[in-house]
């Protein structure tokens, strides 16, 4: 087995190893609030080490599990070590669970092991296929669970559009299209605002017209931070990075700038 290949599957392997199912309780004997504020971490691009510590606050938790899902990246294994060293500098327990398994090699059932998280990443990538698979393993009922018991979701760009209603997305040939996502969150979402030439005059046509609910548009670097659908806090790790509400008053689209805090 290569090096790279035995790093994979080590850490991976420690993460279904490592998790115990849930059954009204925490692993710590502190049992969930019966009414746990659900919270979901965004950014529209670049979801790296400043926005990890973060999230890794919102859990509450001294040491947290943290589990990355990268099933839009169909499981790249480049994205898998860049998030183990993206989290190795942080008071954080570091997973990855992929999606592109066999039974053979993995015993534990998905909500096994991301129930058992204080928090879930999804990665970038194609969120067309992301969406199907998800929902043709059931991923994406478990993930409803998760968020419903106060394990704070999140990622960037696929990572942030899957939990909207819909969005904009490059998964398909030739151009932007519309993907219909998980709708945790109300509304729409557009990633990469400032740094994909197509996105934001896609969003703002789209919106305009009504083919497309009023949204959230994020530039690479900046994001939100959900409670339940309220905006809690807008961040950013960029000084020039904003965050958009993207709707239609008085016949005309507007972009309400929402002005973020620096994160580190």
């Amino acid at each position: 087995m290569k090096r790279r290949e035995f790093l994979i599957s080590s850490v991976v392997g420690s993460a279904a190893a490592a998790t115990t199912p849930l059954s009204g309780s925490e692993r710590d004997g502190q049992p969930r609030p019966a009414t746990a504020t659900r919270k979901i971490l965004i950014a529209g691009g670049g979801f790296g080490t400043a926005f990890i510590r973060y999230m890794a606050t919102l859990t509450g938790k001294k040491r947290p599990r943290l589990c990355y899902l990268p099933t839009a990246s169909a499981d790249s294994p480049n994205g898998i070590i860049s998030w183990f060293r993206a989290c190795a500098e942080l008071e954080v327990v570091a997973f990855a669970q992929e999606s592109f398994i066999a039974s053979t090699r993995q015993s534990q059932g998905w909500d096994e092991v991301m129930l058992s998280m204080d928090g879930i990443v999804a990665s970038g990538g194609n969120t067309l296929n992301q969406q199907a698979i998800w929902k043709a393993q059931g991923i994406d009922v478990v993930l409803r669970q998760a968020w419903d018991r106060g394990i704070v979701l999140g990622g960037a760009s696929a990572g942030s559009l899957c939990w909207f209603e819909e969005g904009t997305t490059d998964s398909r040939p030739k151009e932007l299209t519309i993907v219909k996502c998980l709708g945790f969150l109300k509304g729409s979402h557009s990633p990469h605002y400032d740094r994909e030439p197509g996105r934001r005059p896609l969003y703002q046509k789209l919106i305009g017209s009504g083919d497309m609910k009023p949204g959230y548009a994020c530039d690479n670097d900046a994001g939100i931070y959900f409670e339940d659908n309220e905006v809690k806090r807008v961040v950013s790790t960029r000084a020039d990075a904003k965050v958009y509400y993207v709707s239609v008053v008085g016949g005309k689209v507007v972009e309400k700038v929402l002005e973020p805090e620096r994160i580190s």
